[in-house]
């Protein structure tokens, strides 16, 4: 019988930076907080769930491995030793079940750094929420999976009717043979033997089409430009950027996907601007709260945008650039406010950014990982932004899974070091939910974060309304004088000369 190959997937340059810059207090996973009606399913029950999935995404059975003297980017390997029982856990709340223990609980859990030499995800059930509900905790590696990706693979989770799908009989899983120090050093040498090679085929193949790489490589240039000027103006220091430790807390707020709808509808930009319009005037009035004044001060958000084409749909590994949106915090008003953001989002969207992120991630690509963190730096630098905010739509259809339905999902990002807040974003059946991951010591007013975005979603949808009243007015009053001119001319001569 024909020995199964080993299966070595080299990390991209990106996933490979994002575990350089995992530090002691720096955990590199996402996740997500995902609440569902229902009794929970056992343990059991969810295993055989999942199980079935696993072929349909063989990362989450593959594990790290480092080829000898730094002799280029890790590779994922299959885990010989992998076990589903060790990543699915199981844990309940005492009784009440109530939010607030609920958010300590996935706290605790997403200060805990994964354990490399296992596949790098964990999955909790927890059982006990208040109202009938039970949780299920995501935690994954960030060089694991990125956002969009994410939506995509968690969903094979999930049936999109109360009655579970059939799962087609999958053939035992046996793991390829684990390579040897041997192997991966070769691998390694022959990624920076083939460098050159790569190098001199992209450039005979320039030669055939000049006028065409010309363009590229004029844009190419704009692109690298932009992100080192970028680099050259690091963010204004403020409370949020400093020294932090290993534990967190975790917040949420829920909101309606139709008021941003409302709001960008009547006040124009996209669901995007609002959330960013939003989240500036939440930053606002809690670094007011901290005596930090804000006149003149505008921070900058570390916007991921994803550079994955439609072909690339589901497929494993980070396809992600960094963008550097503006938050005018210094703007009081809410719809001047949302006019700053949508002018520097748009100014963002129109700037080769992304690309010259692009380029610099190819251009680590098979660098030594104690090059990568430093070239990273130039796309991912922590003193270059004040925090993440990260927003993914979701599906707008309910979930289930075993037959009980999804209530919510609320999305955690990660904290880099020196930053103590981040902001993730996510869109599913009608709602949006904010997820606040802090830092546990210097955040301890996080909830009242969660609170200031309340209400300055609620002040811009009032704003929005008040427009939509005045424009309805104001069309209002046009359209009778029209009717009273179009009924004088159509009056007699006679009758006009005595009017």
């Amino acid at each position: 019988m024909e020995e199964k190959q080993a299966h070595r997937d080299r990390l991209t340059a990106v996933d490979a930076s994002f575990l350089h810059q995992e530090k002691q207090a720096s955990h590199m996973h996402v996740g997500a907080l995902i609440t569902f009606e229902g009794p929970p399913p056992s343990r059991d029950e969810l295993i055989a769930h999942i199980e079935p999935s696993l072929a349909l995404i063989p990362r989450y059975r593959q594990r790290l491995a480092f080829p000898p003297l730094e002799l280029g980017r890790p590779f994922w390997v299959d885990d010989p030793s992998f076990n589903l029982h060790y990543h699915v856990r199981h844990t309940a709340l005492p009784r009440p079940g109530s939010d607030e223990q609920l958010r300590e609980l996935t706290g605790r859990i997403f200060s805990q750094r994964l354990d490399r030499s296992k596949p790098l995800w964990e999955l909790w059930v927890v059982q006990g929420l208040e109202r009938n509900r039970f949780a299920l905790i995501s935690k994954t590696h960030h060089a694991l999976v990125d956002g969009v990706s994410g939506v995509d693979i968690a969903t094979v989770l999930f049936d999109l009717s109360p009655v579970p799908a059939e799962h087609p009989a999958t053939p035992e899983w046996t793991p390829a043979p684990e390579p040897s120090d041997a192997e991966l050093a070769a691998e390694g040498i022959k990624g920076i033997v083939r460098t050159p090679i790569e190098i001199a085929g992209r450039a005979l193949g320039a030669l055939s089409r000049p006028g065409r790489s010309a363009e590229q490589l004029r844009e190419a240039a704009e692109g690298v430009g932009e992100v080192v000027w970028a680099g050259l103006n690091p963010a204004p220091d403020v409370p949020l950027n400093v020294p932090i430790g290993p534990h967190r807390r975790v917040w949420w707020v829920e909101s309606r996907l139709a008021d941003f709808k409302a709001i960008k509808d009547v006040l124009g930009g996209t669901v995007n601007d609002v959330v960013l319009t939003v989240v500036a005037g939440a930053l606002g009035r809690w670094l007011r709260g901290r005596g930090v004044r804000t006149e003149g001060l505008e921070l900058r958000a570390l916007v991921p945008v994803s550079i994955r084409g439609e072909e690339e749909r589901g497929a494993l590994g980070n396809r992600i650039a960094a963008m550097r949106g503006p938050l005018p915090v210094y703007a009081d008003d809410p719809v001047e406010r949302l006019r700053i953001v949508r002018a520097g989002m748009s100014d963002l969207k129109e700037s080769k950014q992304a690309l010259g992120a692009e380029v610099i991630a190819g251009l680590t690509g098979f660098a030594p990982p104690t090059l990568l963190a430093q070239a990273s730096r130039l796309n991912f630098s922590t003193r270059l932004f004040n925090l993440i905010v990260t927003n993914v739509p979701g599906p707008q259809f309910p979930l289930y899974i075993l037959g009980r339905e999804m209530e919510s999902i609320v999305p955690i990002a990660f904290l880099p070091e020196n930053h103590a807040m981040a902001v993730a974003i996510m869109s599913y059946n009608g709602k949006v939910h904010f997820g606040l991951l802090g830092d546990y010591d210097s955040m301890p007013d996080l909830d009242r974060f969660g609170k200031h975005l309340e209400d300055c979603l609620a002040q811009l949808l009032t704003a929005a309304k008040k427009a939509d009243r005045s424009r309805a007015a104001s069309n209002g009053s046009s359209k009778r004088a029209s009717a009273r001119k179009s009924v004088a001319q159509k009056k007699p001569a006679a009758a006009r000369k005595s009017d």
